[in-house]
């Protein structure tokens, strides 16, 4: 635990000693004192037996949860999700002091130095006056501090696939390995589409439709679009009119396994228009 934070915590110690006040709550040496205090001899069971390991699943799912609020708009949600992601955090630091492998100090100074080294624009005497300028500028920077061989070094595997996808486009297109126009994407979805089309075998099929999905990520990248938030807003728009389609066949005791197609299409409609209207 580094020097700075000592003083504060045993003050936030003593503090818990008895129910904080809201004002209390509400500072962040405040927080990093519950956290300290959770992971403490007289603190949580469950806490006190985390790992970086076993806490790996908390994060990726406090990260998914802050994604939803932001896909459902909700403030409040965000708000409150943000703290968790924020909890997951201080976890991951507070079990890194006690093994003294670095600290908060160490986290927020390695984040800060690198906003600046790689912010020349801002901080120094360079120029970038496009978006498009920055990220080239930042790119070209982070391969000048070593380390990288490849382009794609970096991009984390436990990405989801679209993402990963687009990750691994954008890398190899700045580097210059790219279509050099829309059309040239479009014949390469279409020709990915067509050998998964024409794939016969169940091995041939998975890797066909595999490909036809990286097409398609790269398609969606030049048009701007985040395939993986796409492909999210897609997931809950056809949950929410799935659910209205439930509830329809719910009320009026259809069998929407026995159904015929047209009728089945027709009940889907119906959803959606009323789904529209709310």
């Amino acid at each position: 635990m580094s020097t700075l934070w000592r003083p504060l915590s045993s003050v936030f110690e003593r503090m818990f000693e008895m129910k904080p006040t809201k004002k209390q709550l509400q500072t962040f040496a405040g927080l990093r004192a519950i956290v300290r205090t959770l992971r403490g001899p007289d603190g949580c069971p469950w806490d006190k037996v985390q790992t970086h390991e076993s806490l790996r699943p908390y994060l990726l799912e406090e990260t998914h949860e802050a994604l939803a609020a932001l896909d459902e708009g909700s403030m409040a949600g965000l708000r409150e999700e943000l703290g968790d992601v924020l909890l997951e955090v201080l976890l991951h630091v507070q079990i890194a002091e006690e093994h003294g492998d670095f600290t908060l100090e160490d986290v927020v100074f390695s984040i800060s130095d690198k906003l600046v080294r790689r912010h020349p624009h801002v901080f120094a005497d360079a120029v970038a006056e496009t978006p498009e300028a920055v990220i080239e500028q930042w790119d070209r920077l982070k391969a000048s501090e070593g380390g990288r061989r490849s382009a794609l070094d970096g991009i984390p595997p436990s990405l989801p696939a679209l993402a990963q996808a687009q990750a691994i486009q954008r890398r190899a297109s700045r580097a210059g390995f790219k279509f050099q126009s829309l059309e040239q994407v479009w014949e390469a979805l279409e020709e990915e589409l067509s050998e998964l089309r024409n794939a016969a075998e169940p091995q041939e099929q998975a890797r066909e439709a595999g490909d036809a999905l990286f097409a398609m990520a790269n398609l969606a990248r030049w048009y701007e679009a985040d395939a993986e938030d796409a492909l999210r807003g897609t997931c809950l728009g056809f949950s929410r009119i799935y659910r209205q389609m439930e509830e329809t066949v719910a009320a009026r005791g259809i069998d929407l396994e026995a159904a015929q197609t047209e009728a089945k299409l027709a009940l889907w409609a119906e959803a959606k228009a009323a789904r529209r209207a709310k």
